[in-house]
């Protein structure tokens, strides 16, 4: 791929997504380190930052659908991958077949399991989720009891072996926050009934990226680590990535698309909320909300252009949207535009954009779309898709 041809494409650095991984390890150094590539590994690619987190000492993988999960199966992934966000009859039966260990939060979901190893004739690996304070998946500590014993029962019987016992914190990216303590404490109760009722996991995890970052505590056996491994801040809170030891992996550039002359006074994209104050010139970057640039972050999200931090003028827009840079700035079309990268290089973060647009990075990354190709360096091989 040509890029200095190309109106937007992501540069995905892989050997950050690597460094990335071992500065994690090095914060848990006796658990082991589950990437999650989920979200198409929060916007970087999945194949490609599973491989990289791969070489880099990450023992297992972690999918939010069963869809994602498979499809790494399908590219050849091999190793460790787990899946917890299921529904009601979804792949279960492809993912035992898969060697996928698939989470449970309930009884339902114990059962479909049991039926689908019994369908493919081999033991499914499970793990159980308990919900000790998040409120979103996983067993309530009243209904634990059950869940416990039916998955003992059902280990007896061959068609499950319960490989991990889990949980995920709330506020783990809000240091101090009152609910970690009790969560801590719910999730050790809970470990404690499973293991005295039978059970023996070989995992038990509820670090995720800014637990694994502030909470050496709580690392167990196996630290779930997101945002993190992309090099992105698990929240403003804890640090930039600089001072968490990350580096951004994503750098999003754009050809400059167009250059004009325009009067004082001249309104600029819908609505007019941006007005000129006097002759300038205008760069059109020809990235809009269709590529995942937020629409809330108009008239203000930030472009590196031209050795100068610029910022949006007026409303983004489907496709594009407009940078006012000044009556005597040179800038041309096809220069390079830098929307977000590395700030140690001078370049805005993902951070900047997220309060531009008064939301999170996780956002930022995750959102960018399908139609903007990845460029991958650092690889076997410099690809693109």
């Amino acid at each position: 791929m040509n890029e200095t041809a190309t109106r937007v494409y992501a540069e995905i650095d892989l050997d950050a997504v690597r460094e990335n991984v071992r500065a994690l390890r090095e914060r848990a150094p006796r658990s082991e380190l589950m990437a999650v590539v989920k979200a198409n590994a929060y916007g970087h690619g999945a194949v490609a930052c599973a491989e990289a987190a791969r070489e880099a000492g990450a023992t297992w993988l972690g999918t939010a659908t069963p869809d994602e999960a498979l499809a790494l199966r399908a590219a050849g992934i091999g190793g460790r991958i787990l899946c917890w966000l299921w529904t009601p009859g979804g792949p279960w039966r492809e993912a035992v077949e898969a060697d996928v260990d698939v989470a449970v939060s309930g009884m339902w979901a114990l059962d479909e399991v049991r039926a689908a190893a019994r369908a493919a004739g081999r033991t499914a690996r499970v793990q159980l989720k308990a919900d000790t304070g998040l409120g979103r998946n996983g067993c309530q500590p009243a209904d634990w009891a059950e869940l416990v014993g039916a998955a003992v029962a059902a280990q007896a019987e061959g068609t499950v072996q319960v490989t991990g016992l889990w949980s995920h914190f709330a506020c783990a990216d809000e240091p101090g926050h009152p609910s970690i303590a009790p969560q801590l404490a719910a999730f050790r109760d809970m470990l404690a009934y499973a293991e005295k009722e039978g059970l023996e996991p070989e995992v038990r995890h509820i670090a995720n990226s800014p637990a694994t970052l502030t909470l050496p505590e709580s690392h167990f056996d196996l630290v779930r680590c997101g945002i993190a491994v992309y090099g992105v801040s698990p929240a403003p809170e804890l640090g930039t990535p600089a001072q968490l030891g990350l580096r951004p992996a994503m750098t999003l550039k754009a050809s400059v698309a167009l250059v004009k002359e325009v009067p004082a006074g001249h309104g600029v994209s819908y609505g007019h909320h941006y007005v000129t104050e006097g002759e300038t010139r205008l760069a059109l970057i020809p990235a809009g909300y269709a590529d995942g640039i937020p629409r809330h972050a108009s008239g203000s999200g930030p472009v590196l252009l031209g050795g100068r931090i610029r910022h949006a003028a007026g409303r983004i827009a489907m496709d594009q949207f407009v940078v006012d840079i000044g009556a005597g700035e040179l800038v041309r079309p096809g220069d390079e535009a830098v929307l977000f990268g590395d700030p140690e290089r001078g370049e805005p973060s993902a951070e900047d954009w997220a309060r531009a647009a008064r939301t999170i990075g996780y956002e930022i990354v995750t959102r960018i779309g399908e139609r903007v190709p990845r460029v991958y360096r650092n690889g076997r091989t410099a690809t693109a898709e």
